[in-house]
């Protein structure tokens, strides 16, 4: 088994994963998915299966036992991508979920997979703060913070600047180029930058300590 399945295995069955996906599940239920407590809890709930990851084995000195069995480059893909893919996973995970159960037509407007990239880029986001600060506190609010503000620029400077507006990148509202692949692109575009930045302050703080 390599790095990324065995980091995936672990984010899947964490308790991080479970709260995440009951969590949503509560909150779509109760709130419904036009809610603003939906939207809310988007940049959160998705922090909670494996943003930490990589903080919690430097910090516990885990790091030496499993950087004999993999490369930095394959350690470092497998915590990024696992950390995206379980974020995304809660919350997508949920929407199906609540929509099969309850069969509520409201749903029906929704894109899972635009909310699963949603949530991968915010888990992301998390993933990158807890690595550049070392404290997995700011990993569980800095990108709840950075989309509040993004939030407040786009509704009191530049609503005319939908495309950096978060709840358009999984409830479009507005003619995106390329439709909904345009909005895919740009979270594509902005996973790989992000990914870029997590794995250069990734290999440095491993080759400095």
């Amino acid at each position: 088994m390599n790095s990324f399945e065995t980091d995936m295995i672990r984010a899947l069955k964490s308790r991080g994963f479970l709260l995440g996906l009951g969590s949503m599940i509560l909150v779509l239920c109760t709130a419904g998915y036009d809610s603003d407590a939906f939207r809310m809890c988007v940049p959160v709930v998705c922090t909670f299966p494996y943003t930490t990851a990589w903080l919690k084995e430097s910090q516990n000195g885990f790091l030496k036992a499993c950087l004999p069995r993999t490369t930095i480059t394959a350690y470092i893909l497998g915590k990024y991508v696992s950390c995206g893919i379980a974020g995304g996973l809660a919350e997508a995970g949920a929407l199906f979920l609540v929509s099969l159960f309850q069969k509520n037509l409201k749903f029906m407007d929704c894109n899972p997979d635009l909310l699963f990239l949603s949530g991968c880029l915010w888990a992301m986001i998390a993933a990158v703060l807890a690595a550049w600060s070392n404290n997995r506190y700011l990993a569980y609010g800095g990108s709840f913070v950075l989309y509040y503000i993004l939030i407040i620029l786009h509704e009191r400077y530049f609503p005319g600047l939908y495309c950096l507006y978060p709840y358009e990148w999984f409830h479009p509202t507005h003619e995106w180029v390329f439709q909904e692949q345009g909005i895919r692109l740009l979270l594509g575009m902005l996973i790989l930058i992000f990914g870029f930045l997590y794995y250069g302050i990734l290999r440095r703080c491993m080759k400095r300590g």
